[in-house]
């Protein structure tokens, strides 16, 4: 019987492959706990692949089987709106002003902004009447915003600094 070793490059290969395929989503545990569990495996998953929509479409796959928000998807900055790129979650609005709304808002001060009540906020764009709370990370290079990572909750108050502190990070994975 022939043995066989595996170069150190090799182990990795697979592993990242295997953890490609069989991305392991926690289903209980606290806030904390499910990101600290899906960041490294995000992170495998995107490091070495290119493709920026790709990497878009599986961290907000992941998110949304993660945590179970309502929607959880990403807007293009595209000249002077921001289009609608890969989401889960309910049909959405395609096209956003600078400025308008939570995600335009994130765009024109390139911040996070948190919302506990959308109904609250000033110029809220519903795109769904059952989203009642929202998270919008923007996504900078070189300090304009290129993107932003639009989350959205069924619940009022869903959302807090530990969501924007890890939703940041997850966010920080894609590079433009």
């Amino acid at each position: 019987m022939k043995s066989r070793c595996l170069s150190g490059d090799a182990i990795l290969r697979f592993i990242k492959k295997k953890m490609a395929e069989d991305l392991t989503i926690p289903k209980e545990g606290s806030k904390i706990e499910i990101y600290e569990s899906i960041y490294p495996q995000l992170k495998a998953l995107t490091e070495d692949e290119p493709d920026l929509i790709a990497n878009m479409a599986n961290i907000a796959s992941a998110l949304k089987e993660a945590l179970g928000y309502f929607w959880v998807g990403f807007y293009r900055v595209v000249g002077d709106q921001l289009v609608l790129g890969p989401f889960q979650g309910p049909v959405a609005c395609t096209r956003i002003t600078f400025g308008r709304g939570v995600c335009g808002t994130a765009w024109k001060e390139k911040r996070t902004i948190l919302v506990p009540d959308v109904d609250i906020f000033p110029g809220h764009i519903a795109c769904s009447s059952l989203s009642r709370s929202e998270i919008v990370i923007p996504l900078l290079k070189e300090g304009d915003v290129e993107a932003v990572l639009d989350v959205d909750s069924d619940d009022v108050d869903s959302f807090n600094e530990v969501d924007a502190h890890y939703l940041e990070k997850i966010a920080s994975l894609l590079k433009f």
